[in-house]
């Protein structure tokens, strides 16, 4: 089983989750459980796509952009196709536009 993790822009955030849920991966409402979706709003470096992405986080003591990352776990025959429609959809025209992990898990154990 693996976690996948990516760091998107807010303005492609919606549009990657529609991706990600139009996958034939993702599949029916009740194999969609076992993708255990999250979505976290972070403060992160990406570059900006306009000046109403910048803000200075006095917390941090720097510049920062609201960004995105969304969580999901697959089997591992389903990692390419989900990343694949994270990164159509994430695209924004800049150089980098976000970023995609995979990782290994252990073991991912469903609380009924």
């Amino acid at each position: 089983m693996k976690e996948i993790k990516a760091y998107v822009h807010r303005s492609r955030v919606a549009d990657v989750i529609a991706a990600v849920k139009a996958t034939p991966a993702w599949g029916s409402a009740l194999k969609a459980r076992g993708h255990n979706l999250a979505v976290y709003m972070v403060k992160g470096s990406l570059l900006p796509l306009a000046d109403e992405d910048r803000h200075y986080s006095i917390d941090l003591g720097d510049e920062v952009v609201n960004e995105y990352k969304l969580e999901l776990l697959c089997n591992d025959a389903e990692v390419d196709e989900l990343v694949d429609a994270i990164r159509a959809a994430a695209l924004t025209g800049q150089a980098h536009a976000g970023w995609i992990t995979v990782t290994e898990l252990a073991r991912a154990i469903p609380v009924p």
